[in-house]
């Protein structure tokens, strides 16, 4: 896919700040302690207002009572323009003034949202222009010239959508017994011969814990990347368990199978957000008969596992 560049002089997209959006606008800013805070939320207001506006013309439902920018504790104490997308997530809807080049994204929105969409608008404006979008944020100053053009925008959350559609790994379900196909016991996967690695059961790191503690749930899957690996198949490992503050722990292995002692140099094990931004990365080494990554999560969290060489590659969908 090509990426297209937004150019400045590209004619942007001009719509109407509505009635209602300028009384919500003010309610809200009505409510701040200083004037600077009240211009901050009442801008972010408008151009969240005027985001969902455009989106609900193109057939996108959005959810205003779902966004951190509706509520009025999140309002007060950060800088947050976000609109909920229901299926997909929270797209960031920053402003712009009309003079400026450069935009600043607060660094409290680069996490948690599927894309910025950047919104040209002052205070006595009544139209706004919806100047383009980017689909991830690692910066506080972001040139204008960046941005890529609002089909762009469409497309992204088109197949954001559709990703979601994937069937998912339940992994909290795991802690009650109830298990997805394909994913089986270790002793399960090792009894294969063709999938049993010579040192497996006489490494700590890899015995099935879940027989001495029923808190935690262990399985694999086994993993073919076809002639990238010699058709010498992998194993994935995903464990679940609980932790502290209602959260999960997942830990992730992938082992070599048969006869191989190590895994392929190069192959790499990636965890993908809800959002498809890569979270967490690991690389096997030439001497390593194992990678792990491991990381915390909010029950209903979604996350993708991604393992490739290469050109080729495998990816499995979970929800905690």
């Amino acid at each position: 896919m090509t990426r297209t560049i937004f150019e400045l002089e590209d004619i942007p997209l001009t719509l109407p700040i509505t009635l209602a959006a300028r009384k919500t606008a003010e309610k809200f800013a009505k409510e701040q302690p200083t004037p600077e805070k009240a211009a901050q939320v009442r801008l972010n207001t408008l151009c969240v207002w005027v985001v969902h506006d455009y989106l609900e013309l193109m057939g996108i439902s959005t959810d205003l009572n779902k966004s951190d920018s509706w509520n009025s504790v999140i309002r007060l104490c950060a800088d947050v323009a976000d609109l909920e997308i229901p299926g997909i997530g929270r797209l960031e809807c920053r402003p712009v003034h009309r003079s400026e080049q450069i935009c600043y994204i607060p660094p409290e929105t680069w996490e948690e949202r599927v894309g910025y969409i950047f919104v040209q608008i002052d205070e006595s404006s009544v139209d706004v222009n919806l100047l383009g979008f980017v689909p991830k944020i690692a910066t506080e100053r972001l040139p204008l010239d960046r941005l890529q053009p609002l089909e762009n925008l469409i497309e992204h959350l088109a197949e954001l959508q559709q990703s979601q559609a994937l069937t998912l790994v339940n992994l909290s379900q795991w802690l009650t017994g109830v298990f997805d196909a394909g994913w089986q016991t270790l002793e399960s996967l090792w009894n294969q011969p063709e999938l049993r690695p010579g040192y497996a059961f006489r490494n700590n790191e890899i015995v099935d814990r879940t027989s001495a503690n029923n808190s935690i749930a262990r399985r694999g899957k086994s993993i073919d990347l076809g002639i990238q690996i010699a058709n010498q198949p992998v194993i994935l490992i995903v464990e679940i368990r609980p932790d502290t503050d209602s959260q999960m722990s997942v830990r992730l292995q992938v082992h070599p199978t048969g006869k191989n002692s190590y895994l392929v140099s190069g192959l790499q094990l990636t965890v993908l957000d809800g959002s498809g931004a890569v979270f967490l990365e690991s690389q096997a080494r030439s001497a390593d008969n194992y990678i792990q990554l491991q990381f915390k999560g909010e029950p209903g969290e979604q996350f993708s596992v991604k393992l490739g060489l290469n050109d080729a590659s495998v990816t499995e969908h979970f929800a905690i």
